[in-house]
C-alpha cells in the first residue's frame, strides 16, 4: 500500500483552469507576442511544480531552526548549484548563441536591511515570494491578506529606494566579471558544497538519519508526475528546467517582485494617486512597464501563471480546499509579514528568488549577502512568532 492516500482531483476546477490557461495563453499570443504567451505558460510550469514538490524557503529555513531538519535547506542548495552550472557560462557568454543577463544589485545597507525584513517577514506572512504565490494559487485565504500587503508593501519600498540605495555600498559585484565564469564557478559550487556537507552534519547529529530528498512511494511514475506529490528532487529538476527556460525566452532569470511594486503604483495611479515625485518610476523600464499593459510586464505574466499552475496542481492532487475561517493573529501577522515582504524585497533588489536564486546563480555578490541577511531575519520571525503565541517553543511543547 502506498504511504499517502491520494484524493480525488476536482474535476470542475481543473476544467475551469484549464480553460483559464488556454485563454489567456491565446490573448497574449493574439495581443502582445508568443513570447508572452510562452513565459506564461513557463510560470504555469513553476506554479505546479512548487506545489506537487511543496518547494519553498520559507519551510526549509523553519525546519532547520527549528528541528535541524536540512532536507529543505539541502534541496535549495542543490537548486543553487545546479543553476550555477547552467546560467555560469550563459552569463559568461561562453555559449556565443546563448544571450542571458545577470541579476545583479548593489551590495550595501539597502541589501543587508532588506533582506533582514523580507527575512522576518516570510516567517510571519506565511511565505516567501514564489510561496506566497503558489500558496494563494493552492486556496489559503490567509495568503490573500500576505499578497495584498506584500503590494502595499512593495509600492512603498519602490517610493523609498533611492535614499536607500544612496547609503553605504560598494556597487554591483560580478564574480563571473571579477574571475571568469569557469574559476568563479568552482569557487562557487566549492562553497556550496561545504555548506551541504555542515547542514547535513548538523542533522546527522541531531536525529542520526537524514531525511530523504527522494522517498520512495508504492505509485506509478505517471501518477505522481500529474497527481503528485513529488519529491523534492523533482522540484529542484523542474526549477531549473523552467529558470533556464525563462533565461532563454526572457533574457533574463527568474524573478517575482518587481510585478508586485508595478501593480500596486498602478492602482495607486487608477485611485487619482499622485506619482510626479516617485523617481523609480520616472524613467527605464520601470516607466516603461507602468505605461504599459501590466501584460506586457513579464514578471506579471509569469506571476499569474504561477497562480494558475499552482491552482491547477492543487485541484490535480485534490488539495484545493479554501479555508474561510481566520484567527484575529493570523491576519495581524499576514498583514505585518505582507508589508515587511514587499518593502524588504524592493530594498533587497529581490525576493528569495530574484534576489538569492537569481543572484547567486548569476554570479551577483548580492545574492550572497542576501541569504547571509535574509536567514538571519528568519530566524529572528520564527521566535517572534513563538513569542506571539503562534508557534510552539523551540524543544517545548506548544504554548
Amino acid at each position: 500500500m502506498s504511504a499517502i492516500t491520494q484524493k480525488r482531483p476536482d474535476i470542475n476546477v481543473i476544467t475551469l483552469t484549464l480553460l483559464a490557461i488556454l485563454a489567456i495563453s491565446l490573448l497574449l499570443q493574439h495581443e502582445f507576442a508568443l513570447t508572452q504567451a510562452v513565459l506564461f505558460l513557463i510560470g504555469t510550469g513553476l506554479g505546479i511544480t512548487l506545489v506537487h514538490a511543496l518547494f519553498g524557503f520559507t519551510g526549509g529555513w523553519r525546519q532547520f531552526t527549528r528541528e535541524r531538519n536540512s532536507v529543505g535547506i539541502r534541496a535549495q542548495i542543490l537548486l543553487l548549484a545546479g543553476t550555477s552550472i547552467i546560467f555560469f557560462p550563459i552569463v559568461g557568454q561562453s555559449v556565443p548563441e546563448l544571450n542571458g543577463f545577470a541579476a545583479l544589485g548593489q551590495v550595501g545597507v539597502s541589501v543587508f536591511v532588506g533582506a533582514f525584513l523580507f527575512g522576518i517577514g516570510m516567517q510571519l506572512g506565511g511565505g516567501c515570494g514564489s510561496g506566497t504565490l503558489y500558496t494563494v494559487g493552492w486556496g489559503h485565504t490567509d495568503m490573500l491578506i500576505t499578497l495584498a500587503f506584500f503590494i502595499i508593501g512593495s509600492t512603498l519600498g519602490s517610493v523609498h529606494l533611492p535614499w536607500w540605495i544612496s547609503l553605504p555600498n560598494i556597487g554591483e559585484v560580478s564574480l563571473i566579471k571579477s574571475f571568469g565564469w569557469l574559476p568563479a564557478l568552482i569557487g562557487q559550487l566549492v562553497v556550496l558544497a561545504i555548506l551541504y556537507i555542515i547542514v547535513r552534519a548538523i542533522e546527522l547529529h541531531r536525529h542520526q538519519q537524514l531525511t530523504s530528498l527522494n522517498p520512495q512511494l508504492n505509485r506509478a511514475f505517471s501518477d505522481r508526475l500529474i497527481f503528485g506529490p513529488w519529491p523534492l528532487l523533482w522540484g529542484v529538476a523542474g526549477l531549473m528546467f523552467f529558470n533556464l527556460l525563462t533565461m532563454l525566452v526572457a533574457g533574463h532569470p527568474w524573478s517575482i517582485t518587481f510585478a508586485f511594486g508595478l501593480w500596486g503604483t498602478k492602482i495607486w495611479q487608477a485611485l487619482g494617486g499622485d506619482i510626479s515625485s516617485w523617481q523609480y518610476w520616472s524613467g527605464g523600464y520601470p516607466q516603461q512597464a507602468l505605461n504599459s499593459s501590466v501584460l506586457a510586464d513579464t514578471t506579471s505574466i509569469m506571476n499569474f501563471g504561477i497562480i494558475l499552475g499552482a491552482l491547477l496542481a492543487a485541484a490535480l492532487a485534490g488539495k484545493f480546499a479554501p479555508d474561510s475561517k481566520l484567527k484575529f493573529k493570523r491576519i495581524i501577522t499576514a498583514i505585518i509579514g505582507g508589508l515587511l515582504l514587499g518593502y524588504g524585497a524592493r530594498l533587497a533588489f529581490g525576493c528569495n528568488i530574484g534576489a538569492l536564486l537569481a543572484g547567486i546563480s548569476t554570479g551577483s555578490l548580492h545574492g550572497w549577502a542576501w541569504l547571509l541577511a535574509g536567514f538571519s531575519g528568519s530566524i529572528l520571525g520564527i521566535h517572534i512568532k513563538i513569542w506571539m503565541g503562534m508557534d510552539k517553543p523551540i524543544g517545548g511543547k506548544a504554548a
